[in-house]
């Protein structure tokens, strides 16, 4: 990993900033492409700021941030889903920075941080089940599919334009017992 991040919880002032992140990982907006980009699959933006400023006032609602240098590097939000259950989404790491082990620590602090805080027992997150990278590598950080599958959002451009008429999201979770805590 390229340094030792510096976590903190995003503000309201920085959704321009984790909103380029979270595009340019998801979209490869930048000069380099990293490995979780979906722009084979989609088109368009991931999310923009006022959907960033909407996801930070919701009770429970929080996006971990991961500075390097005093640089953004990564992005994950955290939303209580049940007493029980945390949600993550818009997991980003800036392309640059890919396949050198932030994604992992990002992950484990997320869980940590639930689980501590929120007294989280799993963690879930959503993944376009044609993804079979990025599918594989949550098995590897201990994810298991649900068997649920939730609709893709067609016809909401919000989320992006889809290049493809069979896309959809797999379910996967995480039991979070017996890691230790922040």
């Amino acid at each position: 990993m390229p340094a030792t991040p510096k976590w903190d919880f995003a503000r309201t002032d920085e959704v321009v900033e984790v909103a380029a992140l979270v595009n340019d990982a998801y979209r490869a907006t930048g000069r380099i492409k990293g490995w979780t980009s979906e722009a084979h699959l989609l088109g368009g933006q991931r999310i923009d700021a006022d959907m960033l400023a909407e996801i930070l006032e919701r009770d429970g609602s929080r996006i971990l941030l991961a500075r390097l240098d005093g640089r953004l590097g990564a992005c994950i939000h955290l939303e209580r889903v049940s007493p029980t259950v945390a949600a993550f989404g818009l997991f980003a790491i800036r392309p640059a920075i890919q396949g050198q082990g932030l994604g992992r620590s990002v992950i484990v602090y997320a869980e940590c941080w639930a689980k501590a805080h929120w007294g989280a027992r799993q963690a879930e997150i959503t993944v376009i089940d044609l993804r079979r990278d990025l599918v594989a590598w949550y098995l590897r950080m201990g994810y298991r599919f649900t068997g649920e599958r939730k609709a893709f959002p067609y016809g909401d451009e919000r989320f992006g334009i889809p290049k493809r008429s069979d896309l959809a999201l797999a379910v996967m979770r995480k039991t979070l017992t017996g890691m230790q805590g922040l």
